[in-house]
């Protein structure tokens, strides 16, 4: 059976750390499929996580889309890449690709002065956002809070086959792309 233009589906590779810079350049590249009549996207993804904030913003940018979105792990998602994962309708993972999940953290820059004003107000975002990571979770797999805040808390790795049984994937498969198939290549000077 021939494909037609609505089944067709265009192809994104995103292989960076989720940044301003990153994750601005995704979301032109989403919006110009949306702009384009796009009616499929898969998005091949690994990343080492990165900032929260943007993560979250690509989460509900990602989710807001008019295509059809798979997101499909190819290597590593780690840290708010969860999230990020999380947006695709369709989530798959090559038979060697990882899951890592950690709880929400902020690096202190030499001569802070950490009192208890600033030691509250950190605490208190970094609360907020790893209840915002926990509900997506939460929302999008079969992990219960408990589980969810364990995850957190172990800061461990995990593989295809436990994100299938949590449902995080839908299934363990190779990606492969159809011959002719669009393939967009997100690249960043590093």
């Amino acid at each position: 059976m021939a494909e037609t233009a609505d089944e067709k589906m265009v192809y994104i590779s995103f292989s960076a750390e989720i940044v301003p810079k990153t994750t601005e350049a995704l979301l032109g590249v989403l919006a110009q499929q949306a702009n384009e009549g796009v009616k499929k996207v898969c998005l091949m993804l690994s990343t080492p996580g990165g900032s929260v904030m943007n993560g979250i913003n690509l989460y509900n940018v990602m989710r807001a889309m008019p295509f059809h979105l798979t997101t499909h792990n190819v290597g590593n998602i780690d840290s708010i890449g969860n999230a990020v994962f999380l947006a695709g309708e369709e989530r798959y993972s090559c038979p060697q690709a990882t899951f890592m999940f950690h709880g929400v953290g902020f690096d202190i820059n030499q001569g802070i002065r950490l009192e208890e004003k600033l030691l509250r107000e950190r605490l208190g975002s970094l609360m907020a956002d790893q209840t915002r990571i926990g509900d997506i979770i939460k929302e999008r797999t079969n992990l219960d809070p408990t589980e969810i805040k364990k995850l957190f808390l172990e800061a461990q790795t995990r593989d295809a086959a436990y994100a299938r049984a949590n449902g995080i994937i839908h299934d363990i498969r190779d990606v492969k792309v159809p011959s002719g198939t669009p393939v967009l290549q997100l690249v960043f000077q590093r």
